[in-house]
């Protein structure tokens, strides 16, 4: 039989036209929360190459990659470490199953994210109860979505296995958003995002979000400064979760678990928890038994800033290169050691598609039993724990524990701080939330009013189409814009993010 003719510069490692790259694209791309009526108007940007913070087109074009390629990148683009971590289990093996066999890279892997995900346990800096409730055990999936099916799954067996729940629910907040599966969504509560599928899910509670630029017990008036410092409040968003446990535990049928993006809501807006928030959140829901799901997909592998475990040092310290353990996650900097941990995105320092939850003991034990007595955990993923991915974020995890990545990326965080300054000058920036390596700009029709720009203004996606031209990508979230730079971003490179960004707005808001 003969195989179909190729045209001509269409065979494996000849590049094709840029301009027939992006016909193909639209031709046959289905691409993910995009209108493709909009997509097929005008050509895309067809990336063909990438090093450190930047992107290359096919048309030669060079572009900073402001939100890491979707949250994932951490490293750069074509790190010489992760290359070779990559190449040299290439050597080796890419894959074998997990259902029935085990293989190095999986069990190293999972031994150094236990050993990342538990604080450390000396100088009093941990609460004890924070340090008994040890994450011991590792299951490997592909992506947030599936993490977060697992984590449901697991929280769920084990309220009826374990405390005798009939019908376990889950509570999750307001503008939640922790995947697209059926489980993943159903905690979910982005209207705009979940509502189709509104036939497919469970149900699940929702409790108000603390988002203090637009929360309604925030009797402040607008400053030109992040809401979270200059908040007048009572901590009502606090009493609204306790309120909501305590009528579940009424009713017989407490809450089996908690989801929550700790310190940051990233689809919801980059709505970031005011200090302490977190802590009491999670003190009432293990008061009325639930467990605690902490939705680290994007907040973890140290996006959320190089704040130690049960403290909040300085960046000066961190650059000093004091010998402390860096927290590679949000929880732990606010005192919270969750029942599940939910990674993926940076995982793989955005090389490629893997994901983790980690859970306890405890949990673990639930599922032990006898072959017929069927308490095995039924679930798994063709790709659970590749070794390819498991050697790539091996060498991901050897990067962010090193000196020079905690020095680097808390300096990185200063400089953002004061990079970001310079757009309070803008009418159309009602507020800036900052979480160590991430920001959300708001963008408003007036500041002192807070009042929003309509949906159909597409205010966020005009401003970021500006700052593309301006050789800057990122995408943003309704009227937010999202900063996300990997941690390789230089000195230079940050600072014409932010003008980027500020000249845009300018443009397209006046």
């Amino acid at each position: 039989m003969k195989r179909p003719r190729q045209r001509q510069g269409e065979g494996q490692g000849q590049r094709l036209q840029p301009g027939r790259l992006a016909r193909l694209d639209q031709r046959h791309v289905w691409h993910p929360f995009t209108q493709m009526r909009d997509w097929m108007r005008e050509e895309p940007i067809v990336v063909v190459g990438g090093r450190g913070a930047r992107l290359k087109d096919a048309r030669g074009r060079s572009y900073l990659d402001a939100n890491s390629s979707i949250w994932t990148n951490l490293h750069g683009h074509r790190h010489p470490r992760l290359d070779a971590a990559m190449q040299a289990q290439l050597r080796r093996i890419a894959h074998s199953s997990s259902l029935g066999l085990a293989n190095e890279p999986a069990a190293l892997l999972a031994r150094e994210l236990v050993q990342a995900a538990n604080p450390p346990a000396r100088r009093g800096l941990v609460p004890p109860a924070v340090v008994a409730l040890a994450l011991s055990r590792v299951f490997f999936s592909d992506d947030g979505s599936t993490a977060m099916e697992v984590a449901l799954k697991l929280a769920y067996e084990f309220g009826r296995r374990t405390r005798g729940l009939k019908h376990p629910r889950f509570l999750s907040l307001q503008g939640a958003y922790h995947g697209d599966t059926v489980g993943a969504v159903s905690v979910g509560h982005i209207d705009l995002f979940h509502r189709a599928y509104a036939g497919l899910l469970f149900k699940s509670d929702r409790v108000m979000a603390p988002y203090c630029y637009r929360c309604p017990f925030n009797r402040a008036k607008p400053e030109r400064a992040d809401a979270r410092e200059y908040r007048r409040c009572g901590w009502e968003c606090v009493g609204q979760v306790e309120r909501r446990l305590a009528v579940k535990q009424k009713t017989g049928e407490p809450y089996a678990a908690l989801v929550v993006e700790p310190r940051l809501q990233g689809a919801a807006g980059m709505i970031a928890q005011p200090a302490g928030w977190l802590r009491e959140v999670a003190a009432l829901a293990r008061a009325h038994g639930a467990l605690i799901i902490a939705d680290e997909v994007m907040t973890g592998f140290g996006r959320t800033g190089v704040g130690w475990s049960g403290e909040a040092p300085t960046a000066a310290q961190a650059v000093a290169g004091r010998r402390r353990r860096a927290s590679l996650f949000a929880s732990p900097q606010e005192g919270v050691q969750p029942d599940f941990l939910v990674l993926a995105k940076g995982l793989t320092g955005g090389y490629l598609p893997m994901a983790a939850t980690l859970t306890t003991e405890s949990v673990f034990s639930a599922f032990l039993g006898r072959y017929e007595e069927f308490k095995t955990f039924f679930h798994g993923h063709s790709y659970t724990g590749n070794q390819l991915g498991a050697a790539v974020a091996r060498g991901s995890l050897e990067l962010l524990r090193s000196p020079q990545s905690i020095a680097a990326r808390a300096s990185l965080e200063l400089g953002m701080t004061r990079e970001l300054q310079s757009l309070w000058g803008l009418a159309g920036v009602g507020d800036i939330r900052q979480v160590g390596l991430v920001a959300g700009i708001e963008l408003v029709e007036d500041w002192p009013t807070r009042k929003p720009y309509p949906l159909r203004a597409r205010a966020g996606m005009r401003v970021c189409a500006a700052m593309a031209r301006r050789g800057v990508l990122t995408r943003p979230i309704g009227n937010v814009l999202v900063l996300m730079p990997p941690y390789c971003t230089t000195a230079a490179q940050l600072r014409r993010m932010v003008g980027a960004m500020g000249e845009a707005i300018e443009e397209v808001l006046g």
